[in-house]
């Protein structure tokens, strides 16, 4: 369980109404002036590898990897989020002695802090985030900065909330003595309906379609349907997995690994519907990868 704390293409679906079925271009190809830019996934994730906690960015294969965040060393970025757009990230840090959620450009420049608490995601459409402050989920609107507590006012320990990919609903974790939960609660608040409640379930993550979440138990990363049906072991492998979340077509999962609770973790990709993993990163603690 964490304690501090990806959407398609556009331009595929563009050129599918223009050139598909039935059009006399279909055949034709784009001179190589006009051919739409590839896009790029990138993986932004927190690294010890530079001593402190900081904010990296890398090529979803591992390669090109740089830092974006830099600081005073008593000091800790960690919680990359991409914005919808990929232009932006959420980050938690203790800059100026106190955690808060900030914004950055997604090449590390203009960081603003927005606000205390942590754990922070956008919403779907960008102008809005959700975020854990004193073991509340609270949502606020970036514009004006209204706030707004979804989670019940008696529940304690909540955490790692999540934006449903269609902006209807927030997905959390809430801690008892009993143990961990998964609940859905409306955007706007309401009563949480409980998605998930066996081996410490938290840190749920929505796949791209919004039928799926990710999430961690002690030690493994699950998959369940956002109704609570089919939830399946994603990882079994030996040490502790933990921090899943979807790629952009929803086809892989990135996640972290150490042998123990304490680390140092690694970066791993797996298919979603279970596979043999993939390494991306070694030499330092990565974690709280997010895919984009």
């Amino acid at each position: 369980m964490r304690t501090s704390a990806v959407v398609a293409t556009g331009l595929v679906l563009a050129a599918a109404l223009l050139f598909g079925c039935g059009s006399t271009l279909a055949a034709e190809a784009l001179p190589a002036e006009q051919a739409p830019a590839k896009k790029v996934e990138r993986i932004v994730f927190s690294s010890d590898r530079s001593d402190a906690w900081r904010i990296w960015i890398m090529k979803a294969d591992g390669s090109q990897m740089n830092q974006l965040t830099e600081g005073d060393p008593e000091e800790s970025d960690v919680d990359p989020v991409f914005s919808p757009d990929g232009k932006s990230i959420l980050l938690t840090s203790t800059r100026g002695g106190k955690g808060g959620v900030w914004r950055m450009q997604d090449d590390g420049t203009k960081l603003e802090r927005i606000c205390d608490g942590d754990q922070a995601e956008w919403s779907p459409d960008g102008k809005k985030i959700v975020f854990r402050r004193d073991e509340k989920i609270l949502v606020r609107d970036l514009a004006g900065g209204q706030e707004k507590t979804i989670s019940p006012k008696d529940w304690p320990h909540c955490s790692g909330p999540a934006w449903s990919p269609d902006g209807k609903t927030i997905a959390f974790a809430c801690r008892w003595e009993a143990g961990n939960a998964i609940f859905i609660v409306a955007a706007d608040g309401g009563t949480p309906t409980m998605v998930y409640d066996k081996q410490g379930a938290c840190e749920p993550h929505w796949s791209p379609d919004g039928e799926s979440i990710v999430y961690e138990t002690e030690s493994h990363i699950c998959t369940v349907r956002a109704d609570g049906t089919k939830n399946r072991l994603l990882t079994y492998y030996g040490g502790v997995q933990h921090y899943g979340r979807y790629s952009p077509d929803g086809k892989s999962v990135v996640f972290c690994q150490g042998p123990t609770e304490r680390g140092p973790w690694e970066l791993y990709v797996v298919p979603s519907g279970g596979g043999t993993p993939r390494k991306l990163t070694e030499g330092a603690s990565d974690m709280h990868p997010d895919w984009k």
